[in-house]
């Protein structure tokens, strides 16, 4: 049981919940205690193992999948035992035309030559059990991080299906930090310094927690994603993760470029834009600036946080990262994800050191599991 609670407790890391040592400690003493029966098994381990009611339902989703019961044979049902010869329902003597045939005489519905008795069909063996269904579990777990350490541009038409599946349940973990986040922004973060400083009076024991003061607000959202060949996959994925945490943000804009920039929306897991754009059009994100600027009803002021994805490759046209420089002296923060591995960076066409310096925060988000921790920052900065 040792080897199978292990296994389980990896199962659960790789779908995004974080157990801790000690409480896989508390997991196996609870398991010695209350036994494997499955019910009592199942809420031994969720109360050990989960730390957010939000995450009881990945829990049960594991549990299901990693101590799947296998099903009974077509053969264990019960079977009516058979009533012994000359004995009624009522206990008494049944006449002889009622009595059963006897055992070398084959019944009247009976194929068989007298005396022969019939073969019976051994019972099939129960499938799956529970090895193959933890094998089962260890091949979708070993698939599915597979997955999300693939690079966007290695991805197949398969893997893009493959990953469309994995959105939502990458969303609802996004969302859950994020709900986190927001609670302790709201009553305030604990400020150690202060803190600290308060507890030299009192002999060093912090009685008083003091708290930082909670930041105003919800921030607006203004997202500008490239959507030319060698970025698609990721900006797609990026607005289907992102789109269901729009309640974050107090207002949310979403831009998609090539050489202009286009409003556009994500409906039905498909970007729809509202108005026209050329995806075979070279890149050209200096010109996207210049447009950008054009654009009144963005509103862009310090309540604003821009994020930009995007591998800032201009096909050898003049960057403009003044306009960037513009940019940011005008929002909150200036956030850009780079779909291409840090190697990449700065070579061939690729101008990503003159959109650096202008930028808070430059991080990499070449595959699925790379791009989720790059939003997990972005959190750090919003909330």
């Amino acid at each position: 049981m040792r080897e199978q609670l292990i296994g389980f407790i990896d199962a659960l890391r790789q779908a995004g919940l974080t157990p801790s040592l000690s409480e896989s400690l508390d997991a196996a003493a609870a398991i010695a205690s209350s036994g494997i029966e499955r019910p009592v098994l199942r809420e031994a381990l969720a109360a050990t193992l989960i730390k957010d009611h939000a995450d009881r339902a990945t829990f049960d989703d594991m549990f299901d999948r990693y101590f799947a019961l296998p099903p009974r044979p077509a053969g264990a049902a019960r079977r009516p035992q058979p009533r012994r010869e000359g004995v009624g329902a009522g206990g008494g003597t049944t006449p002889a035309t009622m009595q059963s045939p006897p055992r070398n005489e084959p019944h009247p519905g009976q194929r068989g030559r007298p005396g022969e008795e019939r073969e019976r069909a051994p019972a099939p063996d129960p499938v799956p059990r529970a090895e193959d269904t933890r094998n089962q579990a260890a091949r979708a777990l070993a698939r599915r991080r597979g997955l999300l350490a693939t690079p966007f541009r290695g991805m197949d038409p398969r893997d893009v299906y493959a990953l469309r599946e994995l959105v939502a349940e990458l969303s609802r973990r996004l969302r859950v930090r994020w709900s986190r986040r927001i609670a302790r922004a709201v009553r305030g973060r604990v400020d150690l310094r202060r803190t600290i400083r308060r507890s030299l009076s009192r002999g060093g024991v912090p009685i008083e927690l003091l708290l930082r003061a909670p930041r105003p607000g919800k921030a607006d959202l203004v997202a500008l994603v490239d959507l030319s060949y060698s970025t698609a996959t990721a900006a797609e994925f990026l607005l289907a993760v992102l789109a269901p945490a729009q309640q974050f943000f107090r207002r949310v804009s979403v831009l998609a470029y090539v050489d202009r920039p286009c409003a556009v929306s994500f409906e039905g897991g498909h970007v729809v834009p509202h108005e026209p754009l050329d995806l075979n059009a070279r890149s050209d994100f200096g010109n996207v600036l210049l447009r950008l600027g054009e654009r009144p009803e963005l509103a862009l002021g310090r309540n604003t946080v821009l994020l930009i994805l995007g591998d800032a490759r201009n096909n050898r046209r003049p960057p403009r990262a003044d306009l960037l420089r513009r940019l940011h002296q005008q929002v909150r923060r200036v956030i850009w994800l780079n779909p291409e591995p840090p190697a990449r960076w700065n070579t061939g066409d690729s101008v990503m050191a003159s959109y650096e310096r202008h930028c808070d925060a430059l991080l990499a988000a070449w595959s699925p599991q790379t791009l989720s921790a790059a939003l997990d920052q972005l959190a750090r900065v919003v909330v």
